[in-house]
């Protein structure tokens, strides 16, 4: 699972250009939207490309980006449950 939180948030400050930030800027735990990293709807858009290109997750709900999207631990959680690829 660490592992995989790793290649997420390097796949995240990738896919949003988060210049200056690395993966250890990103708490495993810490809100991706708000007052977290301070993401936004787009933000949202792309990662759930991210999901779909990376992993072969496809979204069937777009209000579960919320609960999945939330922390990048919990972004991990939803990939290692429902990844095809």
């Amino acid at each position: 699972m660490e592992q995989l939180i790793l290649e997420l948030k390097e796949e995240v400050i990738k896919v949003l250009n988060l210049e200056g930030l690395t993966a250890d800027d990103i708490a495993d735990d810490g809100l991706l939207f708000g007052e977290g990293l301070g993401l936004d709807s787009i933000d949202a858009l792309e990662l759930i490309v991210l999901l779909e290109k990376n992993y072969g997750i496809k979204l069937k709900d777009p209000s579960q980006g919320k609960d999945i999207f939330k922390s990048v631990r919990t972004m991990a959680e939803y990939v290692q449950a429902n990844r095809t690829k």
